[in-house]
């Protein structure tokens, strides 16, 4: 029996052959070629660095979803309530001037109820009645408006009529048909006046 190494086998031409290891290197594949010889995961690994930021995205968009949330709810409160509101002082308005007629109305009825014993009182107690409802209605911010002689204003007048007039200058009110109550800021209705002509 010959005690010589055998040679290894010639290789065909064209084949392809798997470099040989060198002593102390890890073949591929290896534990240490895996990374696991004492270095962390690589950042494909299960997590690592990419999963954990992905987690704290998706923390931080839970945490800005429920401030949505929460911030739409909290406007939709503030909505009915100032609804509730605007609400309650249209009442308390109505309310107050209301209240402020109810006297005008309580000296109709005992003007109509002297009127069968007196019947010439009625005049009288009308024009005191009409007297208080202009009071009235400065007292709520409608001053009565019904001047004449004074010079056309399309803020507080309205025209329904031209006569002539020839003492009066032209454009100038002659005639109140019908008298208005606020200023032009805060008009209740203007004033219905008939305007001299120009020439």
């Amino acid at each position: 029996m010959s005690t010589q190494p055998q040679q290894p086998e010639p290789v065909p031409e064209g084949a392809v052959t798997e470099p040989e290891q060198e002593q102390g290197l890890p073949a591929p594949g290896g534990a240490e070629a895996r990374g696991t010889g004492g270095e962390g995961p690589g950042p494909d690994a299960a997590g690592g660095p990419e999963d954990t930021a992905s987690g704290e995205q998706a923390a931080a968009l839970a945490e800005l979803d429920d401030r949505w949330r929460r911030a739409l709810a909290d406007l939709e409160n503030l909505r009915k309530r100032h609804a509730r509101e605007v609400e309650r002082e249209r009442a308390a308005e109505r309310a107050r001037t209301a209240a402020a007629l109810l006297p005008v109305i309580d000296n109709l009825e005992l003007a109509l109820s002297h009127a069968e014993a007196d019947p010439g009182s009625i005049v009288e107690g009308v024009k005191a009645i009409r007297d208080q409802a202009v009071n009235t209605l400065s007292q709520l911010g409608y001053e009565r408006q019904g001047e004449t002689g004074v010079p056309f204003d399309p803020a507080r007048h309205e025209v329904v009529g031209v006569v002539e007039d020839p003492e009066a200058e032209p454009g100038t009110v002659v005639q109140v048909l019908r008298p208005g109550y606020g200023d032009p800021g805060n008009q209740l209705r203007p004033v219905a006046v008939a305007v001299a002509k120009r020439e």
